[in-house]
């Protein structure tokens, strides 16, 4: 069958109006966030929704909010839709449509509009391949509503959490309401997992989140590895005082001890390599300008490509923070909320995705082998990769690489060559089983 030329400007600049139309479903009106289950992510879920199906999909949402449209196989559409998949005979592709709090329009929606355009694409030429294609809109994958990372990945492999179910937002708001106030019931998750076997690899594209591509002048990307992750919620509990009548050397201040924990995380995790550590949210119990503060609770966060540096900072980090607490006088309580171990990207993939980049690279006179290079950023892909082959194209950011800010951004040649890439990949794809 003859192929239609791809046309990539129009691809780009379609991509990104629709990142635009997504960015209007935010739950604040002055900043991007769009966090789990919320009005403006049903909004978007919709949205998401009605491209696929105008893309020639078949879609469903499943009990967690994901939204997954499905391109059937030729010999789904010869022999009927009611055979049933066998093993290796999907590939998924996706990514997430939530975001962290004031955040990036990109992240995420990306990797589920160029997806959607390729199967567009795919149908406008009346081309069906020898496998299905799914796209998986993962509705959670950030967390930032109820400290939830992977939720929505997790449950599609049947590996949900149900200790997730007793937590609440920062408005109060448990997660088992929030489901309910969103049409989806708690006691139907176990209902989002899939047959796992019937995938032949999962394939996610994503805008790198750094400056890499940027700098050597590469739009695009083979992601090789992804790091893993650690998240703990620390208390500290000292005793609150008045600012004026208690003696500095007779304190048992809670911000002072937390600020320097702090510091010890950051100077641990600047060991080098690819470990890393941050601590992105500290509160101040019923803090107020004249009372010595008694209580403060902060996060810390470690990646690192190779998960034994990881826990080796990890350990490090807990012992330091205690030594801190004693010899300050103050109590220090630790939760583990979150526990990702590193992800190779199947070699089979990058090799195969590194081929369509440098076929659809060299239209433009570009001839250089594919730049391979390590993910810091956590991605659904690494869950996926728990049950099937996984691998990730990576899509050079601008503004100096930034992401997880407004001022994240995608040019529309890029959006272009990315989806160009992927439909080269997706025409040439063959499961293992096959070939």
């Amino acid at each position: 069958m003859r192929q239609p030329p791809f046309d990539r400007t129009a691809a780009g600049h379609q991509l990104l109006e629709r990142v635009q139309v997504l960015g209007r479903h935010s739950d604040a009106a002055g900043h991007y966030t769009r966090t789990f289950l919320t009005p403006a992510h049903q909004a978007a879920a919709r949205q998401i929704a009605h491209w696929m199906r105008e893309a020639g999909m078949e879609v469903r949402v499943d009990a967690v909010g994901n939204v997954i449209g499905r391109y059937a196989a030729a010999a789904e559409t010869r022999d009927g839709p009611g055979i049933a998949p066998s093993p290796n005979s999907v590939l998924l592709l996706g990514s997430h449509f939530d975001s962290v709090r004031n955040g990036g329009k990109y992240d995420g929606v990306l990797g589920i509009l160029v997806p959607i355009a390729c199967v567009a694409q795919l149908n406008q030429a009346g081309e069906r391949l020898d496998y299905a294609i799914e796209v998986a809109a993962f509705s959670d994958e950030e967390g930032a509503r109820f400290q939830t990372s992977f939720l929505s990945s997790r449950a599609m492999i049947g590996r949900f959490d149900p200790a997730v179910l007793d937590r609440r937002d920062a408005d109060g708001v448990s997660f088992v309401d929030a489901m309910r106030a969103a049409g989806l019931d708690p006691a139907k998750i176990g209902e989002a997992g899939i047959d796992t076997t019937s995938l032949a690899a999962y394939v996610e594209v994503h805008i790198e989140q750094g400056p890499v591509l940027l700098k050597e002048g590469r739009p695009l990307g083979v992601v090789t590895s992804i790091a893993g992750g650690s998240r703990h919620l620390f208390t500290v509990r000292g005793e609150a005082g008045h600012a004026g009548t208690v003696p500095m050397p007779m304190r048992r201040d809670a911000l002072a001890a937390a600020a320097e924990m702090v510091l010890a995380i950051e100077s641990r995790c600047s060991a080098g390599g690819s470990l890393v550590g941050t601590v992105g949210i500290l509160k101040v119990r019923d803090g107020t300008g004249n009372v010595i503060p008694g209580e403060v609770e902060f996060t810390c966060d470690i990646r690192a490509a190779d998960d034994v540096a990881r826990k080796a900072a990890e350990a490090d980090v807990i012992a330091k923070l205690e030594a801190i607490a004693a010899r300050r006088g103050v109590e220090l309580a630790r939760k583990p909320t979150h526990e990702v171990r590193a992800a190779p990207c199947a070699a089979w993939l990058q090799d195969r995705l590194a081929a369509s980049v440098e076929r659809v690279l060299s239209r433009d006179g570009n001839r250089r082998a594919a730049r391979r290079l390590p993910s810091g950023a956590g991605h659904d892909a690494m869950v996926m990769a728990e049950v099937t082959d996984a691998g990730m194209l990576f899509v050079r950011c601008g503004a100096g690489g930034v992401s997880h800010n407004p001022a994240e951004t995608v040019s529309e040649e890029d959006a272009g060559a990315a989806a160009e890439a992927l439909l080269d990949f997706l025409r040439v794809f063959e499961p293992r089983s096959s070939r």
